[in-house]
C-alpha cells in the first residue's frame, strides 16, 4: 500500500482562487475591498517572511494590506492603541498581531484587545467559546485548514476514532472541538499519556501537532489511517544541510498510512489561505 497524498499547497490555491472570484463579485456593491492588517514588531527573519507571504496573498486576491512593521521598543502601550485604532477603522476586516514578540511584549493580552469579529486568527477567547458552543465564528486557522483537507479528501470523520497528538490552545484543543463537532470520537493525548503509540494506533485520523521532529513513526500508526501532520521543524540533514520536517516520519509511514499530508506542502499554506479565509468571512458579513 502506498498513502495517497494530502496537498495541502493545490488545496490552498484552488481556495485562493475561490475567494479571489467571490471578492471581485462582492466589492462592486461593498464599495471597497477587504482589508487586513498584520503587526509586526521587531525584525525576527522568520517573522517577516511569513509577514511578507500575507501580503503578496492579499495582493494576489485583490485585498488590501495595512500592515504595520514596529521596531522592538515599541511598547505594548502602543500596541494596544494601535489595535484600537484598527478595530475602529471601517475598512479594515482582519487583525493579526505575528508572533513571536519582543521580550517584554504579552501576546495573550494584545489578543485580548482585538475585536473577535476582527479575529483574523480565530484564536480570541469570544471565538473560541463560539466554537465550544457551535456558533458561527472566526475560526483557528490550522485547524480550520486541516478540516478543509479532509473534506477535499474526501475524508468524513463522522464515526471514527481521531486522535489528537498535542494540547495547545493553537491547534490541539481546537481541532478536536472541530473533530467532534464532525461527529469524530475524539481522544486527545500528549507526553504524559501512558503507551502514546498504543492510543495513537486506535486512530482512524491521526492529527500531530507536537512540535517534534519526526516523533511518529510506524508503530504509532493503524495500517489505512488518515495522517495528518501539523509539525514544522528545522532540522540538519547528514550533509549539514538545515530541511524542513514534521512530527511525522513521513517517508517510513507511505507504507503504513492510508492517506498523509506532506511537510512542506501539507497544512502549512492552508494556514494561511484560512486567515484570508476568515477575512472575507468578516468582510462578507459587514456587507450583509
Amino acid at each position: 500500500m502506498t498513502a495517497r497524498l494530502l496537498d495541502g499547497k493545490a488545496l490552498a490555491e484552488k481556495i485562493q482562487d475561490r475567494l479571489k472570484v467571490e471578492i471581485a463579485e462582492l466589492q462592486p456593491d461593498r464599495g471597497r475591498a477587504p482589508g487586513l492588517a498584520v503587526l509586526m514588531v521587531g525584525d525576527n527573519p522568520a517573522s517577516a517572511a511569513y509577514v511578507r507571504n500575507k501580503e503578496r496573498a492579499c495582493e494576489r486576491l485583490g485585498m488590501v494590506s495595512f500592515g504595520q512593521h514596529l521596531p522592538a521598543t515599541a511598547t505594548q502601550a502602543e500596541l494596544t492603541a494601535i489595535i484600537h485604532q484598527l478595530n475602529a477603522d471601517p475598512n479594515v476586516d482582519g487583525i493579526l498581531v505575528q508572533l513571536p514578540l519582543p521580550e517584554g511584549l504579552d501576546g495573550n493580552a494584545l489578543l485580548l484587545e482585538i475585536d473577535p469579529d476582527k479575529d483574523a486568527d480565530g484564536l480570541h477567547p469570544a471565538n473560541l467559546g463560539r466554537l465550544v458552543r457551535g456558533e458561527p465564528c472566526l475560526r483557528s486557522c490550522t485547524p480550520a485548514g486541516v478540516m478543509e483537507i479532509l473534506r477535499d479528501g474526501g475524508i468524513d470523520p463522522a464515526g471514527k476514532k481521531a486522535v489528537v497528538v498535542g494540547r495547545s490552545i493553537l491547534v490541539g484543543k481546537p481541532i478536536a472541538l472541530m473533530l467532534l463537532e464532525a461527529n469524530a470520537t475524539v481522544t486527545i493525548a500528549h507526553s504524559r499519556t501512558p503507551d502514546l503509540a498504543a492510543v495513537c494506533r486506535e486512530a482512524d485520523i491521526l492529527v500531530a501537532a507536537v512540535g517534534r521532529p519526526l516523533m511518529i513513526g510506524p508503530d504509532y500508526i493503524k495500517p489505512g489511517a488518515t495522517v495528518i501532520d501539523v509539525g514544522i521543524n528545522r532540522i540538519t540533514d547528514q550533509t549539514g544541510k538545515g530541511k524542513l520536517v514534521g512530527d511525522v516520519d513521513f517517508d517510513r509511514l507511505l507504507d503504513v498510512a492510508g492517506a498523509i499530508t506532506p511537510v512542506p506542502g501539507g497544512v502549512g499554506p492552508m494556514t494561511v489561505t484560512m486567515l484570508l479565509a476568515n477575512t472575507v468571512e468578516s468582510y462578507r458579513r459587514r456587507l450583509a
